[in-house]
C-alpha cells in the first residue's frame, strides 16, 4: 500500500514538473514570439506600400526619399539630397512621411493662400474705389472756394 502512494505522489510531481515546463513555453510565446511576428508583418506591410516620393529613414539612421523601387531584385534606390544610393528594401527602418501625405498637406495650404489673395484683392479693390470718391470730395472743395 505504501508503494502505491509513493508512486501516486511520484507520478503527480512529474506531472506538475510537466505542466510547468508548458506554461513556460506559453508565456515565452506570449512575451517574446508573438509581439516579434506582429512588427515584423507591420515592417512587411510598411515595405510593400512604399511608393516613390516617400521620405524614409534606414537602418543606418539615413534620411532620404524614394526615387525607384526594384521588386524583383528587392532593392531601393534612396535619392539624399542629390546622391542616389541603392539599398536593399529590409535596409528600409521606417517611412517618416508618405508622398501623398504631402500633396494632400500641399493642396489645403494653396486653398489657404487663395482666400488671402482675394482678400487682397478686395482690399485694393476697395482702395481704388475710394480714391476717386477722395478725388470728388477735393473737387468739390475746391468748387467751393
Amino acid at each position: 500500500m505504501k508503494q502505491l502512494t509513493v508512486l501516486a505522489a511520484s507520478s503527480a510531481s512529474s506531472y506538475s514538473g510537466i505542466i510547468l515546463i508548458l506554461v513556460m513555453i506559453v508565456a515565452m510565446y506570449f512575451l517574446m514570439i508573438r509581439p516579434q511576428r506582429k512588427q515584423q508583418q507591420k515592417h512587411q506591410d510598411t515595405l510593400s506600400k512604399l511608393q516613390k516620393g516617400d521620405h524614409v529613414v534606414t537602418i543606418g539612421r539615413l534620411h532620404g526619399v524614394v526615387d525607384e523601387i526594384n521588386n524583383e531584385a528587392k532593392t531601393v534606390t534612396i535619392d539624399c539630397d542629390g546622391i542616389f544610393l541603392v539599398f536593399d528594401l529590409n535596409a528600409i527602418g521606417s517611412v517618416s512621411q508618405r508622398a501623398a501625405s504631402s500633396e494632400v498637406a500641399a493642396e489645403p495650404a494653396k486653398a489657404e493662400t487663395k482666400p488671402a489673395d482675394d482678400a487682397a484683392a478686395d482690399t485694393a479693390s476697395t482702395e481704388t474705389a475710394d480714391k476717386p470718391a477722395d478725388s470728388d470730395e477735393t473737387t468739390d472743395q475746391d468748387a467751393d472756394k
